[in-house]
């Protein structure tokens, strides 16, 4: 696969100084700008593979595995995908999606931490409250944080899939939702998830000393519809976690929509859904790019991917699908191996030749020397 003409890497290095100095970052989202920009640099070391057949050597520098890195996430999301699969349920899943109007974009910022997780929690508190009031069971749900729209502005959401089936209280399994097209009403369900998120935000608010300062926002927000969207079931729960699969590690932009870097900014290409999602180019300065994807850089250790009720680990028993797969051990695959199966990419078949295969005979790891970090003055 050939480099695209233009990397995220490429931005931070021509504007990241600018960038540290009129916007100052914290040092964690300083820490991420540094790891993306030497990221497959000889920065982060390397190992020399040799083909056993044509003799060629050839040099891979190493990844920063950051999980806000572009050139670091194909892999890892055809992983999960598999994963998830050997624990879905053989049932029908529904696919939501449950957003926040723009207005609490600002009291986001105040705390993206607290604000996400009140998310997280309110949108399976409400999907629990449905499972339990319409069909008598517990339900399930793996979810998804996004943060961004098209134009990196800021844009928190999550995805859900949420299974036809539960558990009642007397410990049963059930098939919920019948034939219908969607599992849950979609106007309850944003009302109700509106009432638990909103709860949370001015009880936190509450708790800084902030909620007179934002009461005007709060009231702005309360007064809208609040969207979820409900989309009709998949017929096969493959379909849908492949689907999710497209979300899971994304990150905010790719290197392929970038267009042109240049001393006044960035260019780059973003879907317009105002005109049914037509591609267009867009401009942006370097500082202000910079300070935009900076917005998407999740709190350390902050779990994005989710799992709650029968998909959650205390349940994995209830599912059957697993517990006969646990008792056949699969043979152990290589991360090449599995790669080439998921892929069909052989990452050791010489790229020169076409025939030999590459073995590793030297690893040159990265320098634990302290790293000079930007200093702001």
């Amino acid at each position: 696969m050939s480099r695209p003409q233009f990397e995220i890497a490429d931005v931070i290095e021509q504007f990241g100084q600018q960038f540290y100095v009129t916007e100052n970052p914290n040092l964690f989202q300083r820490k991420v700008l540094h790891a993306l920009s030497l990221c497959r640099t000889s920065e982060l070391g390397y190992h020399a593979q040799a083909c056993d057949c044509c003799g060629e050597v050839r040099i891979s520098y190493n990844s920063c595995r950051n999980r806000h890195c572009p050139k670091c996430q194909t892999s890892r999301q055809q992983f999960w995908v598999e994963d998830l699969l050997e624990k879905t349920l053989p049932v029908k899943h529904y696919h939501m999606v449950f957003t926040v109007p723009h207005e609490l974009n600002t009291v986001c910022m105040l705390g993206s931490k607290w604000f996400y997780g009140a998310m997280f929690a309110s949108v399976w508190e409400t999907l629990q409250t449905f499972g339990y009031t319409k069909y008598g069971v517990e339900t399930g749900a793996v979810c998804v944080l996004h943060t961004w729209g098209q134009n990196l502005s800021l844009h928190p959401h999550i995805h859900c899939i949420v299974p036809a089936v539960g558990q009642t209280l007397a410990g049963n399994m059930k098939h919920i939702a019948g034939d219908g097209k969607f599992i849950y009403p979609q106007k309850q369900l944003g009302k109700t998830y509106r009432g638990k998120l909103m709860d949370s935000i001015k009880r936190e608010l509450k708790k800084q000393s902030l909620l007179q300062q934002h009461q005007a926002l709060l009231d702005i927000a309360w007064a809208k519809d609040w969207v979820v969207e409900v989309r009709p079931s998949f017929g096969k729960p493959e379909h849908v976690v492949k689907y999710l699969g497209r979300y899971t590690h994304r990150v905010a932009i790719t290197n392929e929509r970038l267009l042109h870097i240049d001393e006044h900014g960035v260019t780059f290409m973003y879907k317009n859904y105002r005109k049914d999602g037509k591609l267009e180019p867009t401009h942006l300065s370097g500082v202000e790019f910079l300070r935009r994807f900076c917005q998407h850089i999740l709190p350390l250790r902050f779990v994005k991917i989710r799992h709650y009720g029968i998909y959650s680990s205390r349940f994995k028993a209830l599912n059957k699908k697993a517990e006969k797969k646990m008792t056949i051990k699969p043979l152990k695959e290589t991360v090449p191996e599995r790669i080439l199966r998921l892929t069909g990419f052989d990452i050791l078949l010489c790229p020169s030749c076409k025939v030999g295969r590459l073995h590793t005979i030297e690893i040159v790891p990265r320098v634990r020397s302290p790293t000079p970090m930007v200093q702001v003055e």
